[in-house]
């Protein structure tokens, strides 16, 4: 029996986020999962080796690369609109869940519960839920970052938001401080620069 649920996730590179924004270079949900997944782990492993958690870094890899997954069949909400209130996130979310369902409903049966738990993000480790929206978070700093690096000023307001999203996320998170201090500043560099 044929099963479509890797070749509907392979679709995620066809969503393009930033829609209501000018991009210098598009990015589509693949890239953004991919990048979301390593900042994840990365955020996992820092917790574990400087701050003694016992956080699971593999799954916080994995929940990141399909986090965004639902967007195959909900398609990307910009973050105004889907924020807009508490009616329309509320709504959102639901829409999220049917989709979501829909996604393990593509695979065989045996192997929707190790899927569940990674899209439905139901683990029982808030922490690591709260590392995951870090991560999401970092990685659209990343693109407000590379796009005001290419001269334009369309992610001024989205750059300057997210920062103040970050800030308060890295006094509640020391992973996520640790980040920031350590890593974003090179987001900056020229190749060049970076092969030094």
């Amino acid at each position: 029996m044929e099963h479509n649920f890797f070749a509907t996730i392979s679709r995620m590179k066809y969503i393009e986020r930033w829609s209501l924004m000018r991009n210098s270079r598009p990015e589509n949900i693949s890239e953004h999962s991919l990048e979301v997944g390593m900042i994840a782990h990365a955020l996992a492993v820092i917790g574990n080796v400087r701050y003694g958690k016992n956080l699971n870094t593999e799954q916080a890899a994995l929940m990141g690369m399909y986090h965004d997954a639902s967007e195959i069949i909900t398609g990307d909400m910009p973050t105004p609109v889907k924020y807009f209130n508490d009616d329309i996130k509320n709504a959102f979310k639901s829409i999220e869940g049917i989709a979501v369902d829909r996604l393990l409903q593509q695979l065989p049966e045996d192997l929707r519960p190790a899927y569940a738990d990674i899209l439905h993000e139901t683990t029982e480790d808030k922490y690591l839920l709260k590392l995951i929206k870090a991560a999401d978070k970092l990685s659209a700093l990343i693109k407000c970052i590379e796009e005001e690096n290419s001269g334009n000023t369309e992610f001024k307001t989205a750059k300057e938001s997210t920062e103040k999203i970050i800030e308060s996320m890295c006094r509640e998170y020391p992973e996520v401080d640790d980040f920031v201090r350590e890593f974003i500043p090179s987001y900056g560099k020229t190749l060049d620069e970076l092969n030094r």
